[in-house]
């Protein structure tokens, strides 16, 4: 009988570089802009009578202050780290957008382009882990091309390791505007599983980023299966993972799956994981909530289906097939995901399921806390895959 699962205790320089800012989240960038156009506008009044001079001052001083307000919203949510990170948010443009892209993005730790069948399109990155694209389109699911990321881990192509295989753990992006690289750059993945196998922390793994935004990013799907539009629950659980299952050497098992998930893509984890109880026996999720909330309309209106998606309504009652381990994790500077944290995992423990709450103090409803608790995320998911016997 496996022993209950509890919140992992890791190494601090592990929980420090995932909470540390990256350079482009700095307080200081947009306390200097701010500084700067306070500065010129105070300049520009000093010469208001020069007609050119207030014309320039006037028009800086607002740049500046749009440049300190976008940098400001950027160090609360913790989006764009670095400026590879930048390049790659402005090449989703076009035209001068995509050209400053492509100036920005360095292209260390990225993949190349998928093309439009299930292939793989590997890159090495500078810790040793090999990232593929993998496409796998789905037209019955009404699920387009996408690009899933499959960080695999530094060893995986050497001969000596041609028998091993892995566990898995399934990431989802959040909604709306989320993707799947998200957990590479905002989310800085590939870095926490270095820094957790370098420290023998975790067993070696491999770690799929899912594309659930059905071509349409900008859509709040929540991983559902919609009527009349994406199954993207059905893609996740069968298309997404039997595709994995076929092309790398993964420990086929639900004991031996992991999916989790932010904010929208943890809603996303806890209702698919909950459907989907023969594919997944572990939910790692950050920020999490039960409700679709504002997210109804996504089901138009069907009484049934709104039923079936609301955990918060089915969970109390809901008969567990087999059982399943749910860590939650969330920020005490967002109260309401702490409390629907705890009011899941009282509704698992009254079910006979284990689930194990974990906060960060100070941290919020943003990317900082998804990526300050990923390694412990992570390594809740290893110790319940080295729970489970490898057959």
């Amino acid at each position: 009988m496996p022993q209950a699962a509890v919140d992992p205790v890791l190494p601090p320089d592990i929980t420090a570089q995932a909470r540390d800012l990256g350079p482009l989240e700095s307080p200081a960038i947009w306390l200097t802009a701010a500084g700067a156009a306070v500065a010129v506008l105070a300049v520009t009044i000093v010469l208001g009578h020069h007609r050119r001079a207030r014309r320039w001052g006037t028009s800086g001083a607002v740049v500046l202050f749009l440049l300190a307000a976008v940098t400001a919203v950027n160090s609360y949510v913790g989006y764009v780290r670095t400026p590879g990170d930048l390049g790659r948010l402005f090449e989703r443009g076009s035209g001068a957008a995509d050209a400053v892209g492509m100036l920005l993005d360095d292209g260390a730790d990225e993949p190349d382009a998928p093309a439009a069948t299930a292939q793989r399109h590997p890159a090495v990155v500078s810790s040793g882990q090999r990232v593929d694209v993998l496409s796998l389109p789905d037209p019955a699911d009404t699920v387009p091309s996408g690009e899933n990321y499959v960080i695999l881990p530094p060893g995986y192509d050497d001969p000596a390791n041609a028998g091993h295989r892995y566990p898995v753990v399934y990431l989802i992006h959040g909604y709306p505007y989320g993707g799947p690289r998200d957990w590479l750059t905002s989310g800085a993945a590939p870095d926490a599983l270095h820094n957790l196998e370098a420290d023998h922390v975790i067993a070696p793994m491999i770690v799929v980023s899912v594309d659930l935004t059905a071509g349409v990013p900008s859509k709040d799907w929540e991983g559902l299966d919609v009527p009349g539009g994406p199954q993207l629950e059905t893609y996740l659980a069968k298309t997404v993972v039997t595709g994995v299952d076929h092309r790398y050497r993964t420990l086929a098992d639900r004991r031996h799956r992991a999916l989790g998930g932010m904010s929208g893509g943890g809603f996303a984890a806890l209702n698919t994981g909950l459907h989907h109880l023969d594919e997944f026996a572990t939910l790692v999720i950050a920020l999490p909530y039960d409700d679709l909330n504002d997210s109804i309309g996504v089901l138009d209106g069907h009484p049934s289906a709104i039923a079936a998606n609301t955990p918060r309504h089915y969970l109390p009652t809901m008969t567990f097939t087999a059982p399943i381990s749910v860590l939650l994790a969330a920020g005490t500077g967002a109260p309401t995901d702490v409390a629907t944290a705890h009011c899941i995992a009282d509704a698992l423990h009254r079910r006979g399921q284990d689930a194990v709450v974990h906060t960060e103090h100070g941290f919020n409803h943003t990317w900082h806390t998804a990526r300050a608790t990923l390694p412990y995320l992570l390594a809740f998911a290893d110790q319940n895959f080295r729970s489970t016997p490898t057959s």
